[in-house]
C-alpha cells in the first residue's frame, strides 16, 4: 500500500512540475495561434485605428474560392469559322472577364487550358494566393526529392575512407553555412538576364539561348531557379543527416553481404535503405516543413513579383495592412503544414511497425 501511495505522490509531483511548462507552451504557442485564428474572422487593419468588425468566413472565401468555366469559341460571321486572335494568332474564345462572376467576390482568371477540344478558364477570387500555394507545393516536392537523392549520393561517398575526407566534408558544408540572404543574391547575379550572368554565358555557349534569357522574370523558369538555389544550399544538410544514419550501420553487415555475392545495388536496396529509413524519415520531415515555410528566398529574389505562401501572408500584413486577411492566409498555411505532419506521422507509424 505504501509503495502505491509513493507512486501516486510521485505522479502528483510530476504533474505539478509540468504545470509551468504547460503555461509557457500556452503563452508562446497556443495563445498566439488562437489569436491568429480569431483575427482571421475579422477585417482588422494593421497599425490603424479603424474599428474592427467580424466578417465571418469572408476572408477564407475570398482566399480559396475557385471556379472552372467553359469558354465558348468566337466565330467569324463572314466565314462561319472560328475567328483568330489578332494578338496571339490562336483561335479566339470568349473573354473570361465577361464570363466570370463578380458577386459577392470578383473572380479573376488564373490560367486557361484545353480539355478534350474544349477551352476552360481556371479562375480564383485571389489568384496570387492560389498561385503561391501551387508554387510552394511544387517547390517543396521537387526540392526535397532532389535534395534527398543528391544528399544520399554525397553521404554514401563521404562515409568512405579516402585521403582528404575531412577537408571535403568541411567544403561540403560551406553552401549550407552561407546565409540565405548572401546565397540568394549570389545566385540572383548568376541568373542575370544578360551575359553578366554565368548561366546565360553557359547557355549561349551550348547554343540554347542568345545570352539574354530572363531566368528570373520568365514564368516558366522562375520556380526552377528557386529550386536550383535551394538544392545547392540545403543538400549538404540532408547529406549530413543521412551520413549520421549511415555511420550507425555495422561494416560487418556489408562484408557478409559482399561475401554472399550481393552487388552494390542489392546491398543498397536490401541493407542500406532498410537500416537508414528512420534517419531518412527524420530528414524528410525537417526539409519538407522547412520548404513549406519558405520565405526569405522568395522575398529576396522576387519580392512582390511572385510569392510563396509565407511571403504572400507577409505582404498582405505589411503592405496592404490587411491583418484579418493575412491571418486567414496564415491559418490556411497552418493546415497545409499540419496535413504534411499528419502524413509523416502516419508513415512513421507504418515504418515503426515493420
Amino acid at each position: 500500500m505504501s509503495q502505491h501511495r509513493l507512486e501516486r505522490s510521485e505522479q502528483k509531483l510530476a504533474m505539478l512540475l509540468l504545470i509551468p511548462s504547460f503555461l509557457v507552451i500556452f503563452l508562446i504557442a497556443f495563445y498566439p495561434l488562437g489569436s491568429v485564428f480569431v483575427t482571421s474572422f475579422t477585417n482588422r487593419t494593421f497599425a490603424s485605428s479603424v474599428e474592427t468588425e467580424t466578417v465571418g468566413f469572408d476572408n477564407y472565401r475570398k482566399l480559396l474560392s475557385l471556379k472552372i468555366m467553359k469558354l465558348e469559341p468566337i466565330f467569324d460571321p463572314d466565314t462561319g469559322l472560328q475567328a483568330i486572335d489578332d494578338f496571339s494568332g490562336e483561335p479566339a474564345y470568349q473573354d473570361p472577364i465577361d464570363l466570370l462572376p463578380r458577386d459577392p467576390f470578383r473572380y479573376k482568371p488564373l490560367r486557361e487550358f484545353d480539355l478534350f477540344g474544349t477551352r476552360y478558364v481556371y479562375a480564383a477570387t485571389d489568384p496570387k494566393f492560389i498561385q503561391s500555394i501551387e508554387d510552394t507545393l511544387f517547390f517543396t516536392l521537387t526540392s526535397v526529392i532532389l535534395e534527398t537523392i543528391f544528399g544520399m549520393m554525397i553521404a554514401l561517398i563521404m562515409i568512405k575512407n579516402f585521403p582528404g575526407r575531412g577537408g571535403l566534408r568541411v567544403a561540403m558544408l560551406v553552401p549550407w553555412a552561407i546565409p540565405t540572404a548572401v546565397s540568394s543574391r549570389m545566385w540572383e547575379w548568376m541568373f542575370a538576364s544578360t551575359r553578366v550572368g554565368v548561366f546565360n554565358v553557359i547557355a549561349q555557349w551550348m547554343g540554347y539561348t542568345d545570352g539574354q534569357f530572363p531566368f528570373l522574370t520568365d514564368a516558366s523558369t522562375q520556380i526552377w531557379a528557386m529550386i536550383a538555389i535551394d538544392v545547392w544550399k540545403t543538400t549538404p544538410f540532408m547529406a549530413l543527416l543521412l551520413m549520421a544514419g549511415l555511420q550507425t550501420i555495422p561494416m560487418e553487415v556489408y562484408e557478409a553481404a559482399y561475401i554472399d555475392g550481393c552487388g552494390a545495388i542489392r546491398r543498397f536496396t536490401k541493407i542500406t535503405m532498410p537500416l537508414v529509413k528512420h534517419t531518412l524519415l527524420v530528414a524528410l520531415v525537417f526539409r519538407t516543413l522547412d520548404a513549406l515555410r519558405v520565405f526569405d528566398l522568395f522575398q529576396i529574389v522576387f519580392a512582390q513579383k511572385r510569392y510563396s505562401m509565407a511571403s504572400f501572408s507577409y505582404y498582405q500584413l505589411i503592405d496592404n495592412k490587411m491583418m484579418g486577411y493575412s491571418s486567414a492566409a496564415s491559418v490556411v498555411i497552418f493546415f497545409i503544414i499540419l496535413f504534411f505532419i499528419l502524413l509523416y506521422t502516419k508513415i512513421s507509424g507504418g515504418i515503426q511497425n515493420d
